[in-house]
């Protein structure tokens, strides 16, 4: 996959995760008793921000391209573990899988400390 389509492919599902977050934040509006849903929203919301933006540092190459991409798509599954999970316990009445929210949770943490080091590592002479 080339870098356009992988960047390309990253704007398309943080538009998924914006409206997706949308969505569930109406609903959580709606619904009685689903905080779970407006944080899952939440969190959907910001990433989708975060994976378009670490999408278009990394085009620019702002970021370095391997860690920038590897942060860009940890934010997606990250947000992905974290919202689902929540989404599925409000309805299902289980999660996805034990630790499935805080294994999301950590995986945003950490694409956050790669987009960082993604910034800040020397690029090759060239």
């Amino acid at each position: 996959m080339t870098q356009t389509s992988a960047l390309r492919l990253a704007v398309v599902l943080a538009g998924l995760m914006g409206a997706a977050g949308v969505a569930l934040a109406a609903t959580a509006a709606h619904q009685p008793d689903a905080t779970r849903l407006g944080s899952a929203s939440s969190m959907l919301l910001f990433h989708a921000s975060a994976v378009a933006g670490a999408a278009l540092l990394t085009g620019y190459g702002i970021a370095r391209r391997a860690p920038g991409l590897t942060a860009t798509f940890g934010f997606v599954a990250g947000a992905a573990l974290f919202a689902g999970d929540l989404v599925l316990r409000q309805y299902a009445g289980h999660g996805l899988f034990p630790m499935a929210a805080p294994t999301g949770g950590t995986l945003l943490i950490l694409s956050w400390l790669v987009l960082a080091l993604a910034a800040v590592w020397p690029r090759p002479a060239t």
